[in-house]
């Protein structure tokens, strides 16, 4: 066959040597490089401990104390917003109050129905699986140790207090309000101090994937007006929080015409401010006991006194 076809010779071409890659790093390079890089680092090292040895002793004194000091403020601020403990009322102070601080605590007792006892819970440890601090039980352990809340921008029914009569659905709306905060850890935005020393608080349940701190769970205010068990607070000094005062009469408003709660028999009933303004007007004017509740007001009918076999009695005589 003829040579110049290809492959068709008897003498095939030999197989070209692989070409070496010149771009390639060697080892030896390698090498190189760490040593220049350990060497630049020693020169820099000798050239600090040159001159922090030429400083002036006193300077270097100095130096040293204010970042000593520096480094423990921020970590004593840092400590004291997220790790430690508000004990009680007594604890929170003016600027806390200005900043509406948010603190996340464990509710230890509900006493009446718009208010309740905070265990304040900072930082973390509290819950398993890192569970190393431990909230106390009982009345001795307890003592001074929580904050009262008074929830704000609700009114519940009163119960009985100094010998006055409990109004209306009290025992009802005590029992919504434990079942949905008592022995459960609740998110508070403190607000202000009233006149019995409680810190009036925007008050959030714990939301129910996402952490406290990445979201907020429902507004505690806003879900007792719609289930019917408070009405809205409006004397002066009120605070709706994010919801605002619109929201919360437009929920109340809803209760009203579903006749949930204290509004099963309408709106004619008294309501807790208007219960409380009652008492008030009367101690102020001296009198043993406030006059009772207006007409308008449905009231339970009153059995005439002697019982059934006087009333049989009188009957028969007139």
């Amino acid at each position: 066959m003829p040579n110049w076809i290809p492959f068709w010779g008897s003498n095939s071409p030999e197989p070209s040597s692989p070409q070496t890659n010149t771009n390639a790093p060697s080892s030896t390079s390698n090498v190189a490089v760490d040593a220049d890089i350990v060497r630049d680092a020693g020169e820099l090292v000798t050239s600090i401990e040159t001159r922090v040895a030429s400083l002036p002793p006193h300077l270097l004194i100095i130096s040293t104390f204010l970042v000593g000091g520096a480094t423990a403020l921020g970590g004593y601020r840092v400590y004291a917003r997220h790790f430690r403990r508000i004990r009680n009322g007594e604890w929170v102070t003016p600027e806390m109050l200005k900043k509406r601080r948010r603190v996340k605590g464990y509710v230890t007792n509900v006493g009446d129905a718009d208010n309740f006892r905070l265990y304040h819970t900072p930082g973390f440890g509290w819950r398993w699986p890192f569970k190393f601090r431990r909230i106390p039980s009982g009345r001795t352990g307890l003592k001074d140790q929580t904050i009262h809340i008074r929830i704000a921008g609700v009114d519940a029914p009163e119960a009985s207090h100094f010998g006055r009569p409990p109004q209306p659905f009290a025992e009802e709306s005590l029992a919504w309000l434990k079942s949905q905060v008592q022995g459960k850890f609740v998110y508070c935005e403190l607000v202000r101090k009233d006149q019995f020393g409680r810190i009036v608080s925007s008050v959030h349940l714990k939301p129910r994937f996402l952490p406290g701190w990445l979201a907020s769970g429902r507004d505690l205010s806003v879900e007792m007006l719609r289930a019917g068990w408070g009405s809205v607070y409006e004397q002066a000094g009120a605070e709706y929080g994010k919801s605002g005062l619109a929201e919360f009469l437009r929920v109340q408003q809803e209760a009203q015409s579903a006749k949930r709660g204290i509004w099963v028999h309408g709106t004619k009933g008294e309501t807790p401010a208007e219960y409380k303004k009652r008492y008030r007007e009367a101690t102020a004017a001296g009198d043993a006991a406030p006059p009772t509740q207006s007409a308008s007001q449905p009231t339970t009918q009153s059995t005439p006194e002697g019982g059934w076999w006087k009333r049989l009695f009188r009957s028969r005589a007139t």
